[in-house]
Order: C-alpha cells, then structure tokens, then sequence
C-alpha cells in the first residue's frame, strides 16, 4: 500500500484495504442497532429479524459501514506511512461487497518538504526615527479641537468658519438605496470636509430656515452608501454656532491630565509620535522581510491551505464593507467566484510566509508559552468583555486555540528575523 506520488509534490493518491472481517463486524452491529429501532408492519419493535433487516436497508447499511471505516482506516494508512493530510481526503475506486475486504483510493495533500533558504541572510530596513516640531504642533491642534466649545451666535447670519446646528433628511434620487436621517448634527460653512452643496445652500441661513437641495457625491466617497450618488435633501436649520479654541497654555494642560505644563503635554506628544512612527516602520520592514524569504523560497503549496486562506480574507474584506454600511442584501449580489480569484495570489504568499516562519521556528527552536497564550486570551476577554474562562473554553471548542499558538509563534519568529537583521 506505498503511495502513489503524483506529478504535484504536494498530492499523494493511497490504497486502503479494510479487513473482510472488520467490514462484517460492522455490518452486524449495524443491524443489532436497525433491529433495535426499526419498526416494520407485522413485527415488533426490536424483534425484526436479521435477514429482514439486510433485505429492507442494505444501502443505508452500506452507506453507514462506509463512513464508519473509510476516515478510521485512512487515517490509519496515511499515519502508518508517515503523510499528514491537509486537505479532506477525496475517496475513488470504492469496492464493497459481503464477505470481501472494503477497498478505496483516497487523494489528498500534504505540506510540502520546505528548505528554507538564505533567513539568515535577510537584511531589514532600519529607517531613522524623527518627528518634526510641525508634526508636534499639529498633534496638539488636534486636541485642541477635540476641547473645543459651540457658542449660540446672535444678531447675524451663518458665515463661512460657523457651524449650522440642523436636523436633515436625503433621499436617493434614483429611489435605490437607503434614506438618510439625522436629528441634531453640526455642519461647517465651509468647511473642508463638508459637502460644496451644503456651504452654498445653508451660506447666509438664519435659525428656522428650511432648505432643500440635491447632493451629487463623488465615486470615492468614504461612505459605501453614498459613492456616486445624487440624494434630495431637505435641511432645517435648527440653531448657529461659533465654535471657541482652548488656548494651549498649562491650564489646558491641566485639563487634558496628569501633566505638569503645556511642555509635558508636547514631550508626551512627540513620545507617543516616535512610539507609532516606529512601529509603523517596523511593521513595513517586516512586511519586506517577509516578501524576500518568499521570493528565495519557491514551493508549491498545498490548494487546500490556499482556499482557506481564500476565506479568510473574503471573510475580512466583507466584515469591512458591513462595518462601512453595505447591506447583506448588496453582498448577495457581487461574484464570490471573480472576488476568490483576485484574492489567489496574495493568499499563495501569505500561505507560503506561514509555512516558512514556521519551518525557521523549527529551526531556531521557537516556543511558545502557555503564559503567552494565557496573555492573549486575557487580551481577547478584555476586548470582548468576557471572563477568561468563557474566552478559552470558546476557543477550545472552536479549535482556535492552536492557530492562536501558531500564530504568536511565527510573530516570534518574525521578530527574530527583525532583529538578527540589526
């Protein structure tokens, strides 16, 4: 029973041979359990006899042998030669017949036989580390906003600068799509991220005024619901305001913490600037670091890893379109089959960068704790409001928590890389 090795390095095709006498075992305890529960006309519940019993569900009696001992013994046969399948095995030439042995072939794939290359080689971009005093200053006018106040304004019309504190209903043009509605919002006269149809409809209003207008929205708008289309909308001016800045002086400073002057608030600015600029550059190192041991490292992969990691970027990409209001019944309607197409090629790399990192944590003997993962569900309970307990009971039951290791491990492993880099 050797393996057939196709033309793939990643596919193998084995023969199974289930004992005569193992396939009758089954089989009669199979029609023990029919006999128990069948109900027939003409006899009593549990008092069918057995040659009726073969006669009136010898499919399903088959069928139930069948996939008692096909998984059992194919998974016996690929232990006993040394294959670990990573895809479900895809069962052909079954052979079943009373009094013989139960034959089958089954393909499937295993990983590839990985060689990894030229890691320690790798060499990371180090890019140097400086936030400007503009960058400072901007960060803090950014709070500054965030503390701003709205005073009524009284004896004028609005004017570019104000605010138009309004209610407004939009409806879609062409009727598809869905209204919008909002009760109490402030609009900017003039402002930058506000609509050119706004600033020249509501320019001069007074409270009490009521406008309508139509709104024609560009093809890249952030908002899904809105790219590209035109929405009559009717606006009621309900109040005007003039917003107030704080001055950034050390009573701001006050205000916004535990911060000794404006000085401290700028120092802890410009720290936490340097903190995310440099994990950014470090995640774009990492990302090139990862691209290089890729290219040197050329390999077939198993399609069954690529089509779950087909999912799980479809899987991504559709939460994001529902988190940025697309509705389930527009998912419905776009071609999964031309979206899994265009996901292939970044799913083969990053399939291909998983089997790698974890080949080089085999190598450098790359561990991890169960502190470490007690860390990580204490994260996820904290991020989902549950106890820990509930978190890793729930990811046992989901078998999640070996990808949960595996990944830690080649984030590991890739911090590793980083640094050797140095």
């Amino acid at each position: 029973m050797s393996p057939t090795e196709t033309k793939e390095s990643t596919k193998r095709e084995i023969a199974v041979e289930v004992p005569a006498q193992e396939v009758q075992r089954e089989t009669e305890a199979l029609i023990q359990k029919y006999q128990k529960l069948a109900r027939l006309p003409g006899f009593r519940k549990g008092h069918v006899p057995a040659s009726i019993i073969r006669q009136r569900f010898s499919e399903d009696i088959k069928t139930e042998v069948v996939e008692a001992l096909v998984p059992r013994y194919f998974r016996q046969e690929a232990e006993k030669q040394g294959l670990v399948p990573v895809s479900q095995p895809r069962v052909t030439d079954l052979h079943i017949h009373d009094g013989e042995p139960l034959r089958f072939k089954a393909s499937f794939e295993i990983l590839p036989e990985i060689k990894v290359e030229g890691y320690k080689d790798l060499r990371a971009d180090k890019p140097v580390i400086e936030v400007t005093d503009e960058e400072v200053q901007q960060a803090l006018n950014h709070l500054q906003e965030q503390q701003a106040t709205f005073d009524a304004i009284e004896g004028r019309t609005l004017a570019d600068g104000d605010f138009a504190q309004v209610s407004l209903d939009g409806r879609p043009k062409d009727g598809e799509g869905q209204p919008v509605h909002m009760d109490d919002v402030l609009v900017e006269i003039g402002g930058k991220n506000t609509m050119p149809e706004f600033t020249e409809h509501l320019r001069g209003a007074s409270a009490g005024d009521e406008k309508t207008f139509e709104v024609k929205y560009p093809e890249d708008s952030n908002d899904q619901r809105l790219r590209g289309k035109t929405f009559d909308y009717t606006v009621k001016v309900l109040s005007l305001k003039k917003k107030n800045l704080p001055e950034l002086n050390d009573a701001f400073a006050k205000e916004m913490g535990d911060f000794t002057g404006i000085e401290d608030v700028k120092k802890r600015v410009r720290e936490n600037m340097e903190a995310e600029k440099k994990h950014t550059a470090e995640h774009e190192a990492k990302d090139k670091l990862v691209a290089e041991l890729v290219k040197r490292n050329d390999f077939e992969v198993p399609e069954a890893m690529v089509d779950r990691q087909i999912d799980v970027r479809l899987e991504r990409g559709l939460r994001a379109l529902a988190s940025q209001g697309m509705r389930a019944e527009d998912m419905k309607k776009m071609d999964l089959n031309r979206l899994r197409s265009g996901q292939r090629d970044q799913a083969v790399q990053e399939v291909k960068a998983s089997l790698l990192l974890d080949r080089i944590a085999d190598l450098e003997k790359v561990e991890v704790s169960d502190e470490e993962i007690d860390h990580e569900i204490e994260a996820l309970a904290l991020q989902t409001k549950q106890t820990s307990e509930a978190v890793r009971a729930r990811l046992t039951r989901d078998g999640a928590l070996d990808r949960i290791r595996n990944r830690i491990r080649n984030e590991k492993t890739l911090n590793f890389l980083y640094h050797q880099s140095a």
